[in-house]
């Protein structure tokens, strides 16, 4: 029993060795500098060919060696926890896309070795709290691409009943509308959709300038608004969590101050009574 106990807790122990030893600074950097190193790799292997072709690939099947290494490592070191974890199930995602087989039919999915690059996202955490903040934001923008999509049916309606016949190229029905109003909302030659309307319709620009101002100027900005709150709201969590970890470790400290504190008594009073006894 007592060898179990203890190579269970060698095992711990070895485990928690391996998981420091992969949260040092040091490795960090080393793997976002080779992420880094084949992103420019997939890169280059796009500008040549020939000789210089089989080395970029050369050096690319080392990078998609040493990251397979170093998930394996984050798996032994985490164990079932590295599943629970979204940036590692990305990660493993990524890298394993690039282990498929070259074949006819999963060429296209080769093509995507170059996800690779955004396990950036992971390595990095600015990146990582941008995207928890975007995602946080989804519910949100959801909320908001149904008002946009709202506005833009509503708008294409009476666009198509007004300006049908006089510029069926952008009005001629209600997905060409749909499409016209979509460009304008871009911003990209609305000027012009409106100027070939407003040869029979001097007043179109009012609906227009509206669909603009709503669109564009509201609309929009709301995704803007709502990506801000979700940011803000990561942030917040983060100040929270370092407040836990200062009060925590504050009391950590106060612990470790009274333990001194009674130590040094007990050694005064021993000092006072002469040490302590013999036998």
């Amino acid at each position: 029993m007592d060898q179990e106990i203890g190579a269970l807790a060698g095992r711990r122990t070895w485990r928690d060795r391996l998981r420091a030893f992969l949260e040092q600074r040091w490795f960090t950097r080393l793997v976002l500098g080779v992420i880094l190193a084949n992103a420019l790799v997939l890169g280059a292997e796009t500008m040549v060919t020939g000789a210089a072709l089989e080395v970029l690939r050369t050096v690319d099947h080392v990078m998609l060696a040493f990251f397979v290494v170093e998930l394996l490592l984050r798996l032994v070191a985490t164990g079932w926890r590295f599943f629970r974890d979204p940036w590692a199930v990305f990660d493993l995602a990524v890298v394993g896309v690039a282990l498929l087989p070259a074949t006819e039919s999963l060429s296209a999915l080769r093509a995507l070795r170059v996800l690779r690059v955004l396990r950036v996202v992971s390595a990095v955490p600015a990146l990582r709290r941008v995207v928890d903040g975007l995602l946080r934001a989804v519910p949100g923008m959801g909320a908001v691409g149904a008002l946009l999509v709202l506005v833009m049916y509503v708008s294409a309606v009476i666009a198509t009943g007004l300006f049908g016949r006089t510029a069926p190229e952008y009005f001629g029905d209600l997905w060409t509308t749909l499409f016209t109003l979509f460009q304008a909302m871009t911003g990209e030659a609305w000027p012009d959709i409106a100027r070939a309307v407003m040869t029979e319709h001097p007043s179109a620009w009012i609906f227009f300038v509206l669909y603009i101002l709503v669109v564009s100027f509201a609309v929009l900005n709301l995704f803007i608004a709502v990506i801000v709150s979700g940011m803000e709201e990561i942030s917040e969590e983060e100040r929270q969590d370092d407040a836990q970890k200062d009060e925590r470790l504050d009391a950590l400290a106060a612990q470790n101050r009274e333990i001194l504190d009674e130590l040094r008594a007990l050694r005064t009073r021993l000092d006072e009574d002469g040490g302590p006894t013999a036998g």
